[in-house]
This record gives structure tokens, sequence and C-alpha cells, in this order.
């Protein structure tokens, strides 16, 4: 997962100064704007895929997802799990800088770190949004 992660990083990375470089979206080595497009599509893929993990990892540890999967079936129960981490996923593009994604292309704490904090920020409101 790590290293999917960090992948996926580095490629947003490599995209995002790719667009810089020339100011039009275009870089001259690539010559076209749609591998830029799909690498940094790619990237922000992985990295939805990673705060998708860890939100299902901690949604497992609170107290009130134990209590209230109790009365789910196991369908039922990943439904839900899919509907609240899904939330989050959607959530993380916009809790990330360009920096963000740099650094964590450098730095694979800071890439935990990062996911941690995504996941944090919006779980709950994810878990409380999706309640009857």
């Amino acid at each position: 997962m790590t290293k999917l992660l960090t992948a996926a990083a580095v490629m947003a990375t490599l995209a995002l100064a790719a667009c810089t470089s020339t100011g039009t979206g275009v870089s001259p080595s690539i010559g076209t704007g749609n591998a830029v497009g799909t690498a940094t599509s790619m990237g922000m893929n992985i990295f939805k895929a990673s705060i998708d993990a860890r939100c299902r990892s901690e949604l497992e540890q609170q107290n009130a997802w134990r209590l209230v999967r109790v009365a789910m079936t196991p369908q039922q129960e990943e439904t839900a799990k899919t509907k609240i981490c899904g939330c989050v996923s959607e959530q993380a593009p916009q809790q990330i800088t360009v920096v963000d994604m740099t650094n964590a292309a450098i730095d694979p704490n800071y890439r935990k770190q990062l996911v941690v904090k995504v996941v944090a920020k919006s779980l709950q409101s994810c878990y409380a949004s999706l309640k009857p």
C-alpha cells in the first residue's frame, strides 16, 4: 500500500510540475495535456484507495460503529462502509494541496501522516451524514 501511495504521489508531482513548467498545461516533453491529466488522475485514484483503506480501518476501531454494525447483515455493513469511506475519499482532494502532494512524494512519513490527517478530518462528518 505504501508503495502505491509513493507511486501516486510521484506521478502527481511530476504531472503538476509539467503543468507549471509551460503555463499551458502541456509539457513540451509530453506533447499533449492528456498524459499529464492521466498521470494526475492515476495518482489521485491511488491516493483515494489509500484513504479508503485507512478509513475502513479507523471505522472498525470506533465504538459507535461496533454498536451499529451488530444490527446489520454483512451486506448492509459493507454497503455502509462503502458509503462512509466513499464520502471520505471524495472529500480527500479538497483537503490536500500541491505542497502536500509534493511532500508526500518525497517523504514516506509525511505521506502516512497526510492520509491519517485527511481521514481524521472527514470520517466523523461522513459517518454522521449517513446515519438514519
